[in-house]
C-alpha cells in the first residue's frame, strides 16, 4: 500500500522527523480557514512523481490566488489520478537538498540506506552522487553515520541527518514498510533539516498487524448515490517512458525498468560492478499489464535506435503472466532479421497487434547486434526459459545476477 505525501507526513509527524505547518485540504471553501499563514504551497495528493512539472504543486501569496490554483489542480489529473486532497504547507527557506531512503532489498534481504546529497527532481544528478549502505547486521547508529559520511556530509549536517535516518528506521520497522522515502530533506541556511516530501510503501501482508495504516485506504464511493455525471469527459495522453541520460560518453549499457527506485537500484548495480552507462528508460511503477506493454515497447524501439548501445538490461517486476508477456514480446524482437526489398526489417510489435515497426538496418545492427539480459522476479521462471530457448536472451530471477552478466557480455 502506497501512502500519499499527507498521509507519510503523519507517520513522520509520530517519530519526530521534523514537517513542516500543514493542512489537508478536500473542499475549496476550508482554504478560507486555514490554520498556516500565507505565502503557503499548494501540493497536489497523488500517488504519481512528476507532480511539478505536471503543474500540481502551486505556491499562492493570499485567498484569492489559493482558490483558483486550487480548482486547477483538482481539475488535473496527473497519469490519470485526479486528486482527492490537496496539502496546502508552509513555505521553506531552502539552501540544499538531500535525497534519503530505506528500502528492502528482497533480493539482499536486508534493509539498504540510501542517500544522495544532490535531492531534488534532477533525477539525473540525484543518480550519479548516490550512495548506499547495506545493513548486514542489525541497525545502530554507526550505519547512519557511515551513509552520512559516504555522502560527503561535513559539520553537525552528519548528526542532523544520521538522527533522521535512525528515525526513518524506527518507523521502517514498527510498521513493516517495504520502503520509506524522504526527498528532498531540505537543509537551510542555518543547517536545520526539514522533510518536505515523503513517500511510504506499506507491505500488504502486514497491514492486518497495523490497524491504524488502514485508515488511510481510500474508501470505495457509492455511484448510486451520484447526484449528476460530470460534464466533460477528461481523455488523458497514453503514458510514456522517461528517459535518463547517462554522463558518461563511453557508456555501451541501456536499462530499462519499471518505476524509479527500481531504475536506481539496477543503476547503482551496475556502476558497482564499472558497468559503463548510456541511460535508462523508467515505465511507470503503478502502469496496468497494457500500459506496461505498450511502454516497454516504446521503450525499445528508442533504444534501438541509439548508436552505442550494446546490451540492453530489462529487469521487470511483476506478476508471472504480465512476465511471460514480456518475454514473448523480448522474443518477438530477437527473431532472427528478414529483410524485404526495400531494405527495411519487420518487426512485430510487444503489444501484440498485427501492425509492424519499421526501423532502418544500419551497419552496426548487422554485425554488432544487440545482446540482452532480462531479470524477472518471478518464482517459475522455467516456462519463461523454455519459450526463450530459440533465442539469444539472458533471463535472471535475481538481480545481482543479472547485473554481472550485463557487465560481462558488455566488456
Amino acid at each position: 500500500m502506497d501512502l500519499l505525501e499527507y498521509q507519510a507526513k503523519e507517520l513522520f509527524h509520530q517519530v519526530g522527523i521534523p514537517v513542516l505547518p500543514s493542512q489537508p485540504i478536500a473542499q475549496l471553501s476550508e482554504l478560507k480557514h486555514l490554520h498556516i499563514r500565507y505565502p503557503v504551497v499548494l501540493k497536489s495528493q497523488v500517488h504519481s512523481g512528476g507532480r511539478g512539472r505536471a503543474g500540481g504543486i502551486r505556491f499562492v501569496q493570499n485567498t484569492i490566488d489559493a482558490v483558483a490554483a486550487a480548482q486547477a489542480i483538482f481539475s488535473l489529473p496527473i497519469l490519470g489520478e485526479y486528486p482527492e486532497v490537496i496539502l496546502a504547507e508552509a513555505r521553506y527557506d531552502t539552501q540544499d537538498e538531500i535525497f534519503l531512503s530505506i528500502l528492502l532489498d528482497y533480493q539482499l534481504q536486508r534493509p539498504v540506506l540510501m542517500g544522495s546529497a544532490k535531492g531534488g527532481i534532477d533525477v539525473e544528478t540525484l543518480l550519479q552522487h548516490m550512495h548506499k549502505v547495506v545493513l548486514d547486521q542489525g541497525f545502530s547508529p554507526f550505519y547512519a553515520r557511515r551513509l552520512a559520511t559516504k555522502m560527503g556530509l561535513q559539520g553537525r549536517l552528519i548528526h542532523g541527518v544520521s538522527t533522521i535516518l535512525e528515525k526513518m528506521y524506527q518507523l521502517f520497522i514498527e510498521k513493516d514498510l517495504d520502503l520509506i522515502e524522504i526527498n528532498p530533506l531540505a537543509v537551510s541556511a542555518s543547517g536545520e533539516v526539514m522533510a518536505l516530501d515523503g513517500k511510504i510503501t506499506v507491505n500488504d501482508m502486514a497491514l492486518s498487524r497495523h490497524l491504524d495504516l488502514l485508515s488511510f485506504l481510500k474508501p470505495k464511493t457509492d455511484e448510486s448515490a451520484t447526484v449528476a455525471p460530470k460534464a466533460t469527459i477528461v481523455t488523458t495522453p497514453p503514458q510514456k517512458p522517461r528517459w535518463l541520460q547517462a554522463k558518461e560518453k563511453e557508456g555501451k549499457i541501456g536499462i530499462i525498468a519499471n518505476g524509479a527506485g527500481l531504475t536506481l537500484t539496477t543503476w547503482d548495480l551496475l556502476v558497482n560492478q564499472k558497468g559503463k552507462l548510456l541511460g535508462a528508460f523508467i515505465i511507470e511503477e503503478k502502469s496496468s499489464s497494457k500500459s506496461l506493454m505498450r511502454q516497454l515497447g516504446i521503450a525499445i524501439d528508442k533504444m534501438l535506435t541509439l548508436p552505442d548501445v550494446e546490451v540492453i538490461l530489462i529487469n521487470i517486476v511483476s506478476n508471472q503472466p504480465t512476465s511471460e508477456l514480456v518475454a514473448e514480446a523480448l522474443k518477438d524482437y530477437c527473431q532472427p532479421l528478414v529483410l524485404p526489398s526495400d531494405s527495411e526489417e519487420r518487426l512485430p510489435r510487444p503489444t501484440g497487434s498485427n501492425s509492424t515497426h519499421q526501423r532502418p538496418i544500419t551497419p552496426s545492427s548487422k554485425t554488432n547486434p544487440v545482446k540482452w539480459v532480462v531479470r524477472l522476479a518471478v518464482e517459475d521462471l522455467q516456462a519463461i526459459e523454455a519459450s526463450l530457448s530459440d533465442v539469444p536472451i539472458h533471463c535472471f530471477t535475481h538481480l545481482t545476477e543479472a547485473v554481472k552478466k550485463t557487465v560481462a557480455i558488455s566488456s
